[in-house]
């Protein structure tokens, strides 16, 4: 009697076990990795996770230290790792030069910059930056022990300018203050020539030239959505936003 109960419980075991595995083959969703820019945390895609996670995807939002592209790249490889599968790799400004370099990893399928730099080989933000008409950015930035922040009348004049004023206190009480490293740091890699890539133009972007915006999504040959926000449209308009990252993340689904 006892042989039987142990052999039942065996088999039920495996086929439970069976079903789970061909559970998990079938579910071939990316995972949707957002990575944040300068002068900002992960709770910058706060109005973005909750419908992501609904519509079936897991989502991990990395936290970059912001002291150097070595770093922040660290950051975004181990969420890669965390992922384990294919992943989306989404960027926000600086952010775009982090993914455009972790973007090489044979597990990431597309990449998506939102009003973010897609440097090419060798390029620097302010190698970049030269490319368009200067923005104010630089006069609105705080230097305080060895790091740069932005100040509040920099979050309201050029950053996020279409916020309301409470949220333009979470965007100043949570960024992340940045090395001015950041700013020297050299890519070696151009993620954006082997994987297919989306960009979102802030076309009202005071922090980065929506000029140079278009320039490097059309280098980049991305699927391109122009939209009338500041530089952080994930919080201005995150419907919008929703609809390209899901967009490309159903073009690579199985």
């Amino acid at each position: 009697m006892i042989k039987h109960v142990f052999l039942l419980l065996v088999i039920v075991f495996i086929v439970t076990n069976t079903f789970a595995q061909t559970g998990d083959s079938m579910n071939t969703k990316p995972t949707i990795i957002l990575v944040h820019g300068a002068w900002a945390d992960g709770s910058s895609w706060n109005k973005l996770i909750n419908p992501l996670v609904d519509a079936g995807y897991k989502v991990i939002a990395v936290q970059n230290p912001t002291t150097s592209l070595a770093d922040d790249v660290a950051a975004t490889i181990t969420a890669i790792d965390r992922a384990g599968g294919d992943v989306i790799l989404v960027g926000h400004s600086w952010g775009g030069f982090v993914i455009t370099e972790a973007g090489v990893d044979s597990r990431v399928k597309a990449l998506v910059y939102i009003a973010a730099f897609a440097p090419d080989k060798g390029e620097t933000v302010p190698s970049l930056s030269e490319k368009a008409a200067p923005t104010e950015l630089q006069k609105f930035l705080q230097q305080t022990n060895g790091t740069l922040t932005l100040t509040r009348e920099g979050v309201s004049k050029v950053f996020a300018g279409d916020l309301t004023a409470k949220e333009q206190d979470v965007v100043f009480a949570v960024q992340q203050p940045a090395s001015p490293k950041l700013f020297g740091d050299v890519g070696v890699n151009a993620a954006w020539k082997t994987k297919p890539t989306w960009y979102i133009v802030a076309d009202d972007d005071r922090a980065i030239s929506p000029d140079l915006e278009k320039m490097m999504a059309k280098r980049a040959g991305s699927k391109t959505t122009i939209l009338k926000t500041s530089h952080v449209p994930m919080l201005s308009k995150p419907t919008d936003v929703l609809a390209v990252i899901l967009e490309a993340a159903k073009s690579v689904s199985k």
